[in-house]
């Protein structure tokens, strides 16, 4: 089930809110734990069995690390636990990719290839594989209380609001909550507000976006020109912050609408003048679980050059498998890697020896140059499109197909869309909020037509995200390769 779903939207969001209220507080997490349990296996009850086991298996490390935790003896039950929940990710996940390597070396060898294994990648494994990760280190370095519960530990592996697509919620940044939440109508209305914000830049900004990202990159790189190809990255560029970026603030807002709060996810990565400070805006929660469960224990910045250098390839070499089991993202991730140790080298002189404008360009070219490689099934295909970029290919893309993508309501998204990414749409909301807290006091009757011109704006989001998921068959998951 996705939260841009009509079954999401209008049925299984409005009754679990429901029932989540009239409950008594007692009950609250019991029935949250049920509700993120239907809301995963909505799908296939397949994998239900699996998020169950991650469950119980945790809680039973947990308990065992948290004995005596920092001790030998907990080191012990940690290791295993955290043996067991990389087998569980790698066996799902980077089975069939180790599996096609293996036959390219076996072919290679004249042997006989082996069988495919056709797991199917089950949705979210990713996440809440780090989350139940974090939940035993948190535990084993005394950051956090162990969950005596496992019913609450079972909410904090499983909860719906970020089970699929993040943000990855750490164990210490939200174990109070777990037991002790407060509600009210303040945050319950800006969880409202964020949610739809969020379901409005994923189905009518993301969704407008990849819809012309897909032509160009479905377009054999033979047939595809110069002009096309760029169009198609930019819009993917676009796609997938504002896809990442609004499945984090729906997060976010139904967190707070059931009484949680969510660190922040995304700060417009696309303003950044460097690639360190873009990794700091862009999937904070990634980049930080990394930063801390295996930059620093690895050595972080406080060792030899040489080490630091080697620690950023090793991360970002992990940070590329984990978005898919492909060599397109390893090679994306080594791409990061390198310009980080480049603008290290120069102890950050560089970029910022450049002009201002220079300095948002350089990191843009290196972001949108990596997309290719992220959008793309293989390396061949992006090594192709970057041919295509810089002039090597001839083909003319048909008039039919620019027809198609340079409408008016192309154009209007496309805008919209670069507002949002760059923050300026943000920016004219504060600047609106200021006004009505500024005219509240000297023209009241003004603010209030204000609030209430606001309150119509978000509610004509939600209409039209509905009858755009209604009538259109187009919402991609691009999750899901996670």
């Amino acid at each position: 089930m996705l939260f841009s779903s009509p079954v999401f939207l209008f049925l299984f969001l409005p009754v679990v809110l429901m029932v989540y209220f009239l409950l008594w507080t007692k009950w609250k997490n019991y029935f949250l734990l049920f509700a993120s349990l239907v809301f995963f296996a909505w799908g296939g009850v397949s994998y239900s069995i699996l998020i169950l086991a991650s469950i119980v298996l945790n809680y039973l490390f947990g308990r065992g690390i948290g004995i005596d935790p920092g001790s030998s003896k907990s080191r012990k039950y940690l290791a295993a636990g955290l043996a067991v929940n990389l087998i569980f990710l790698g066996l799902f996940k980077y089975a069939d990719f180790v599996v096609d390597n293996l036959n390219l070396l076996t072919t290679f060898l004249n042997y006989k290839p082996l069988g495919n294994p056709g797991i199917v990648l089950p949705i979210g494994i990713s996440f809440y594989t780090f989350q139940a990760i974090s939940y035993l280190i948190d535990v084993y370095r005394k950051e956090a209380e162990v969950q005596k519960n496992p019913f609450n530990l079972g909410l904090y592996i499983a909860l719906f609001p970020q089970l699929i697509a993040g943000p990855i919620v750490r164990y210490h940044d939200i174990a109070r909550q777990i037991s002790h939440r407060t509600y009210d109508i303040a945050g319950f209305s800006y969880g409202v507000r964020r949610f739809i914000l969020g379901l409005g830049k994923k189905v009518l900004l993301a969704n407008n976006m990849g819809a012309i990202a897909d032509v160009a990159f479905g377009t054999p790189v033979d047939q595809l020109s110069g002009s096309l190809a760029w169009i198609g990255l930019i819009t993917y560029a676009l796609q997938i912050y504002l896809d990442f970026s609004g499945y984090s603030d729906m997060a976010i807002g139904l967190g707070r609408m059931f009484g949680f709060s969510f660190l922040e996810n995304f700060n417009y990565p696309y303003i950044s003048r460097s690639v360190k400070e873009f990794w700091r805006r862009w999937h904070i929660s990634l980049s930080s679980w990394f930063r801390d469960y295996l930059y620093i224990p690895l050595g972080g910045s406080r060792t030899a050059k040489w080490r630091i250098y080697l620690n950023l390839l090793i991360v970002f070499f992990v940070t590329g498998l984990w978005h898919g089991a492909s060599w397109s993202f390893v090679v994306w991730g080594f791409v990061h890697g390198f310009f980080l140790i480049l603008e290290r080298l120069t102890n950050d002189k560089f970029p910022s020896i450049l002009w201002r404008p220079l300095q948002h360009i350089y990191l843009l070219f290196v972001a949108l140059m990596a997309w290719v490689l992220f959008r793309a099934d293989t390396i061949s295909y992006a090594w192709d499109y970057y041919g295509v970029l810089f002039g090597m290919s001839e083909a003319t893309t048909d008039l039919i197909v620019f027809n198609k993508i340079l409408n008016k309501e192309f154009i209007v998204f496309f805008v919209l869309s670069i507002f949002s990414a760059t923050g300026l749409l943000f920016s004219i909301g504060q600047l609106f909020d200021r006004s009505v807290d500024h005219l509240r006091n000297s023209v009241p009757l003004v603010a209030e037509s204000l609030r209430i011109l606001k309150a119509t704006g978000l509610a004509a989001i939600l209409i039209v995200c509905a009858v755009y998921l209604i009538t259109n068959t187009y919402n991609p998951f691009i999750y899901y390769r996670f």
